[in-house]
């Protein structure tokens, strides 16, 4: 389930803005879309028959703009409609078509391409269950999706299944929410991004491929990034995120309290040195949280970091600790989604919404872990993860993460971009692996 790398992603209000704002005319924007959609049917095709099925609004627009240049090109394509074009836009498109328009009923013939022009990004409401019946009966053809797939809530919002999966969804203009989260990300199918020629805002964006972290020829060990871990009762985890500093780029990990690390080049040190390494002015990012269940120690370990002024990083039970005295101290907090209910119990939306409202709440940078990670900084940017990696999913990998993020962090710089690219590493190196994988694999990959 590919997504294009660093593309943007707009609600469909946002969308509707970037349209008006384009600066040329809806209808060019309508011939753009239906080109792109040509483009895509006629690939998809390889000369196989196409039905076009065509929905009242302006995604139904598309569509006649799609069958249009399609039928120049020679293609045998048919179009079926659900109902009169409703917008001047899509009457316009639908005037140009001059081939014949059947209906959307029981006696419908498939085609072995059938494109979904039904309805796009201004749905409300799940598709009506004599519609749903009628689409479900055309599936196991190769479907494609213009914009989002008829029955999916573009925004994230609503856990609509469509009746007519695709196998591509051609996003026009920009990503929508709904291609990068969970539900409804499982039922884009292969989500490809057409350009369309308006400007949109990048606030929120896919994840972009970064590069690897290379130190320049003046680097050292301290220059590099020098990262405090403390552990609490489970000391494994703590090592996890330890050893994980290393292999993301940290030139020196200090392991406070625990009783082995997986690298010797970890430093282990005895309860008694976290206070002195706190205020070590080499320290540039501490990580808390991994192994470390909730309890009076952990309150004091977390106030400790908490006034030290170090950039953090907040993992697990650390994360309720801190919140009520995080102030502006720069932080990264890791919530999987039971933690994040249990820290953010009253914010409502999409995973982004909920994402992008904490870390305002919060002034910290939230990663909202699950297989469609979302990255939000205070300020409103956000990083969408979609798709990470389905190993992952195993005990251990969030400790990883945390290590990571604590390496980038003390490498210096933006909290948002350090915890962008410890997901990328995160993800990359999960895909590495492959099948089979558990958390120390990342330590030796």
């Amino acid at each position: 389930m590919p997504i294009p790398a660093d593309a943007p992603i707009l609600t469909s209000e946002a969308m509707r803005a970037a349209e008006a704002a384009a600066g040329t005319s809806l209808s060019d924007l309508m011939e753009r879309a239906g080109a792109a959609v040509a483009d895509c049917g006629w690939r998809m095709a390889a000369g196989a028959p196409i039905l076009i099925l065509c929905g009242p609004g302006n995604n139904g627009g598309d569509g006649y703009v799609a069958a249009r240049l399609l039928r120049e090109r020679g293609a045998a394509v048919r179009v079926a409609a659900l109902a009169p074009p409703a917008t001047d836009l899509a009457k316009a498109a639908r005037a140009a078509w001059a081939g014949e328009i059947e209906a959307i009923g029981d006696d419908l013939s498939p085609a072995p391409v059938i494109v979904d022009a039904l309805f796009g990004v201004g749905l409300t409401r799940p598709l009506a269950g004599d519609l749903a019946r009628r689409l479900r009966g055309l599936a196991g053809k190769r479907i494609l999706a213009v914009d989002v797939p008829s029955g999916v809530d573009a925004d994230g919002h609503e856990d609509w299944e469509p009746p007519l999966p695709p196998h591509v969804t051609i996003a026009l203009g920009a990503l929508k929410p709904a291609h990068v989260l969970l539900p409804a990300a499982r039922s884009c199918g292969h989500v490809l991004l057409a350009p369309i020629g308006i400007a949109a805002d990048r606030a929120m964006r896919s994840l972009p491929r970064l590069a690897p972290r290379s130190p320049d020829a003046g680097s050292h060990k301290f220059n590099r990034g020098m990262m405090l871990v403390r552990a609490g009762p489970m000391a494994g985890a703590a090592g996890l995120a330890a050893a994980a500093g290393l292999r993301a780029g940290a030139g020196y990990v200090v392991l406070s309290g625990g009783d082995d690390a997986p690298f010797s080049a970890i430093i282990v040190e005895e309860d008694a040195g976290y206070a002195q390494r706190l205020g070590d002015k080499r320290v540039g990012a501490v990580v808390i949280g991994p192994g470390y269940p909730a309890s009076d120690a952990l309150d004091r370990d977390v106030a400790a970091a908490l006034d030290s002024g170090k950039p953090l990083v907040l993992d697990a039970a650390a994360i309720d600790a801190a919140l009520p005295h995080l102030g502006g101290t720069p932080a990264i907090l890791t919530p999987h989604e039971g933690e994040f209910a249990r820290a953010f119990p009253d914010l409502a939306g999409s995973k982004i919404e909920r994402a992008r409202a904490a870390a305002a709440r919060t002034g910290a940078v939230v990663i909202y872990k699950g297989a469609d990670t979302v990255i939000a900084a205070p300020d409103g940017r956000v990083v969408a993860a979609w798709p990470g990696s389905p190993w992952l999913a195993t005990a251990g990998t969030g400790d990883v993460l945390a290590g990571a993020c604590g390496a980038m962090l003390a490498g210096g710089g933006d909290a948002f971009d350090a915890a962008v690219a410890a997901v990328g590493w995160h993800i990359a190196a999960a895909r590495r692996i492959g099948p089979g994988l558990v958390a120390d694999d990342l330590m030796w990959d």
